[in-house]
């Protein structure tokens, strides 16, 4: 379960699991839009404040964003470039 204004975890398993090459081109603007205002949520709201199951979800991505992405900030420029079909292949 997600607190208050965020993503739905069994939304973001769904949207993680859908190949790209499936969805239309609406569903990876909304995906790209929510995923960017969880993050700002995310970052706005400190772990001691949020759900168990939230606080570990958080701090999963949040590893996974800096780890793999260059942090959240890297991570929403890379979806924008993957979008527009400028991201590496």
């Amino acid at each position: 379960m997600s607190d208050a204004g965020r993503k739905d975890f069994s939304t973001k398993a769904k949207e993680e699991i859908t190949p790209n090459s499936t969805k239309s081109t609406q569903d990876k603007v909304k995906e790209t839009v929510t995923d960017t205002s969880d993050r700002v949520a995310r970052g706005f709201q400190t772990d001691d404040s949020k759900g168990a199951g939230q606080e570990t979800f958080d701090k999963t991505q949040r590893s996974h964003d800096n780890n793999a992405h260059g942090g959240a900030s890297g991570s929403i420029v890379d979806k924008a470039k993957d979008f527009v079909g400028l991201g590496n292949k």
